[in-house]
């Protein structure tokens, strides 16, 4: 498989993500009970922050949304990375590596803190991404011959 169509499965299965994630807002695990409870104080709790007076919920909300654009902006550079790999492949190639780096960390993370449907796309992203690194790898002219 081409690096173009790897980097355009990873971009597709990043907005998958993207999505996900942004239908879960505001991502507590369930309605009423000890989630309202703890939501609640998220939510009265204010305290100063440069000026401005926030509260936990503020951040969590706040974070998860940058989460989304950040989810939505990795799936359009790796769609536009696709087009480059498939025009200069060593010029896309530090591009896909550090994508996949970051794909690594950020499995890590994911299955420290998450669950199963983050965790099967993360691993698919990475699978894509290590795909494509090694696909689109510059290759020596001794290598060649």
């Amino acid at each position: 498989m081409t690096p173009r169509r790897l980097l355009r499965i990873a971009a597709i299965l990043t907005f998958l993500y993207f999505l996900g994630h942004s239908a879960g807002a505001p991502w507590t695990p369930s309605p009423g009970g000890e989630s309202e409870t703890l939501v609640g104080l998220m939510k009265s709790f204010h305290f100063d922050v440069f000026g401005s007076s926030r509260t936990y919920w503020d951040f969590y909300l706040g974070f998860g949304l940058i989460l989304s654009v950040a989810q939505l902006l990795e799936s359009v550079v790796l769609w536009l990375l696709g087009g480059l790999a498939a025009d200069s492949p060593a010029r896309a190639w530090p591009f896909v590596l550090v994508f996949f780096a970051a794909s690594l960390f950020q499995l890590v993370l994911v299955v420290r803190f998450f669950f199963l449907p983050p965790i099967v796309l993360n691993v698919a992203l990475a699978l894509c991404l290590a795909l494509a690194s090694w696909a689109g790898r510059p290759r020596t002219a001794a290598a060649g011959a």
